[in-house]
């Protein structure tokens, strides 16, 4: 069930290894999108508008669960490479006790902090109340977040990008009979759909958690390896929590994106909501090729065979820019009908906002590709803290955008706000890599063991 990726060729590992990656991502969005797609269609526009106007939280505090779950893997794949078991196990454990220590002070946190950060957000009154229940209904599944996401990027680390495809599926198919049985047989409203995703992903982490105590002898860990080390909880939280924050650092150029966004109004917002959902669907291939990254790196750091990781990136890389291609011109043949998915025909104001937002994103996929390439490969070679430089740089670039461009040029700087994010974590990142491959050869035993 395990996959030794420090061996064969680099460009047929990461495509092995990101198709699955690729299809789990499309299950993930899919769900996601049903989730937007029913409340459009069944619920109304200003509802349309509520759930959409928390994305950008959303992905501050989901993303950074997601990271700090990736980070800690990391060990774990180093540890595989290097072929040390019993540390690779020491890893895993540690990571749960981690893992459930956040989740707890994460969700008490979040859940009370809704309602100021919506307000400080400027969220419009007639879709206030929508944006709050759905988003504290999510936040309360903080803990269904950490599990799934911990078990998936422990499997990842091992080389199986497979088996975490299956359960996000059987989440996938949950969360959509979810969805239709909560708003159209209960009548419910905006808490449907949120029921639906927080359900669908803790019953997906309890099945994926099953599977790979019974699948994955190597994770089998006896009771002396389940004992709290801090030295290893000290290198676990060192990469681990950059790579959260990277995520919420940039939710925070985010956050002021969609505060500007919000003040345009519910048609701009719907428009962009509609444009960011076909975006996440669209960016799936340069995303899934970024996340394979970590784990490839990783081994191939832990079996000291550097070179492979300078051939790994420019095979990921040349990938990303065709598949970045193709996405502009789906956008430009077929992005307005990719926009009735979620609105009515009849609504053609808010089409037209998405279709410009999708124009603008799809035109910088290109620079989406480095971003994700370079900063996990950075990431997967131990040098996590770059991640919030990386951030940063995204995060002072949307609010330029927010706050500068958009009062200037109007709807226009809205649309530039992502690819301007992704330049500016490019100038940063390329430079970086070669920084941290060079270090990374100099300083062999310093970067598997943490030190």
């Amino acid at each position: 069930m395990t996959k030794d990726m420090t061996a064969g060729s680099p460009a047929r590992l990461i495509l092995e290894f990101a198709v699955p990656m690729f299809l789990g991502m499309l299950f993930q969005q899919f769900y996601s999108m049903v989730d937007t797609l029913v409340v459009g269609r069944f619920l109304g526009v200003n509802p349309l508008a509520g759930v959409g106007s928390t994305s950008s939280l959303n992905f501050m505090v989901i993303g950074f669960c997601t990271g700090v779950c990736n980070g800690f893997a990391i060990p774990v794949a180093q540890m595989f490479g290097a072929q040390e078991e019993g540390r690779l196990r020491k890893y895993v454990t540690n990571s749960f006790l981690l893992c459930i220590a956040f989740s707890v002070v994460m969700t008490l946190g979040v859940v009370a902090a809704c309602r100021p950060i919506l307000t400080l957000m400027s969220t419009p009154e007639d879709i206030f109340e929508y944006a709050y229940v759905y988003i504290v209904i999510v936040f309360w599944g903080i803990p269904c977040t950490f599990l799934y996401n911990i078990l998936a990027g422990i499997i990842r680390s091992l080389g199986d990008s497979r088996t975490p495809v299956v359960f996000l599926a059987l989440s996938s198919v949950i969360n959509i009979v979810l969805d239709l049985v909560s708003v159209l047989w209960l009548g419910m409203g905006v808490e449907g759909p949120a029921i639906a995703t927080v359900l669908s992903q803790g019953i997906s982490g309890v099945v994926c958690l099953w599977y790979m105590y019974r699948r994955f002898p190597i994770l089998r860990a006896s009771k002396e390896e389940w004992k709290p080390e801090p030295a290893y909880m000290g290198k676990l939280c060192y990469i681990g929590i950059p790579m959260g924050l990277q995520y919420s650092v940039t939710a925070i150029g985010t956050l002021v994106l969609q505060a500007a966004i919000n003040g345009l109004g519910a048609t701009v917002v719907a428009g962009v909501t509609a444009a960011q959902k076909i975006h996440a669907f669209l960016a799936c291939p340069t995303d899934a090729l970024g996340q394979t990254m970590a784990p490839y790196a990783g081994q191939n750091v832990g079996a000291g065979k550097f070179d492979r990781i300078d051939k790994g990136l420019k095979a990921a890389s040349l990938v990303g820019f065709v598949t970045a291609g193709i996405c502009l011109v789906i956008v430009l043949l077929f992005g307005r009908e990719l926009t009735l998915l979620f609105v009515d025909a009849g609504e053609t104001e808010i089409i037209e906002y998405s279709y410009r937002f999708l124009l603008f994103c799809t035109g910088g996929y290109c620079l989406l590709t480095l971003v994700n390439t370079v900063r996990f490969t950075i990431q997967g070679m131990g040098f996590s803290v770059f991640a919030i430089i990386s951030g940063v740089m995204e995060m002072v670039a949307r609010v330029a955008a927010a706050m500068v461009i958009a009062p200037i040029v109007g709807f226009v700087g809205i649309c530039l706000a992502h690819p301007l994010a992704w330049l500016a974590a490019d100038i940063f990142l390329i430079p970086a890599f070669v920084f941290c491959r060079k270090r990374v050869q100099r300083g062999v035993g310093e970067v598997r063991t943490g030190v």
